[in-house]
């Protein structure tokens, strides 16, 4: 698609005094960003162009050229929502460490829910371009605290987010967090992403996205062929498993995708999103 100036809106500048972990918010930004600024891009999304825009940060320096893997994930996690939304259209949608992701907007049907749980400085900075509503709610809590619970109402559904987010945390605490959500939630849906196993070594030992970025260790790595049976390990409760599609939309990233999706040896050692039903 291609934007016109006139549906970019401008912001004031910002300089985040981001680190660690929080830090990967403006990866997956910059990500998003670059896809929706193409005219072939995967996301319409003018929003998270002018957030782009407006954060004093050198993008391209610590996180290179983006292969559109990110924008993907993100693109397909907005058409499971949908998807969702047709069958519980006031819905309610945690979105667990989102940082700066404008998901909310790119799917909002007028009549869903969404609450957005964040470090409190994540959270800051997220206020200097979105606004919480009456609608679209913002907390200050850890995802790993059970705090955040006490503000769910499920009562119309309840859709449970964590998108760049669990493969930062030690297993222990994945596994934690997922029984607490499949105890407290029965009947809802969980959205995530994994890591193989393979990966998440290398971070452990020092991997770096650039010559001038330094990926945060990841902890949480698992391969796609023990995912459905460490789940169903974790929490009886778990109802059924979907494993969502997607890949980087063109070039070498595309291809590399692609051959390995033939190599039986390699398939099961990919980074993974999937659907839980609990």
């Amino acid at each position: 698609m291609q934007l016109s100036p006139d549906t970019i809106a401008t912001y004031p500048a910002v300089a985040p005094c981001l680190s660690g972990v929080s830090e990967t918010m403006l990866w997956s930004l910059h990500n998003r960003a670059c896809e929706a600024r193409r005219h072939d891009g995967i996301l319409d999304d003018p929003k998270t162009i002018s957030i782009h825009d407006a954060i004093d940060y050198d993008f391209h320096h610590n996180f290179g050229t983006p292969g559109g893997s990110l924008a993907a994930r993100a693109a397909q996690i907005d058409q499971t929502l949908r998807q969702w939304l047709t069958t519980h259209p006031d819905g309610l949608v945690v979105s667990l460490g989102e940082g700066l992701e404008t998901q909310a907007s790119r799917v909002d049907n007028g009549r869903m829910r969404w609450l957005s749980v964040d470090l409190p400085h994540a959270i800051s900075l997220r206020e200097e371009f979105i606004a919480p509503t009456s609608r679209f709610l913002h907390l200050a809590a850890s995802a790993l605290l059970p705090s955040w619970m006490d503000h769910v109402d499920p009562a119309a559904g309840l859709c449970v987010i964590a998108q760049g987010l669990l493969m930062y945390f030690q297993p222990r605490l994945v596994e934690e967090l997922f029984c607490s959500i499949s105890a407290r939630f029965p009947g809802a849906t969980m959205v995530f992403d994994t890591v193989p196993a393979w990966f998440s070594r290398l971070t452990l030992k020092g991997l770096k996205q650039t010559p001038h970025y330094l990926l945060p260790q990841m902890p949480w790595g698992i391969d796609q062929d023990r995912i459905e049976k460490t789940l169903k390990t974790w929490h009886p409760g778990v109802a059924g498993i979907e494993f969502l599609r997607y890949r980087a939309p063109r070039g070498l990233h595309r291809y590399l995708s692609d051959m390995v999706e033939t190599m039986p040896i390699f398939r099961h050692q990919v980074p993974c999103l999937l659907k839980v039903m609990l």
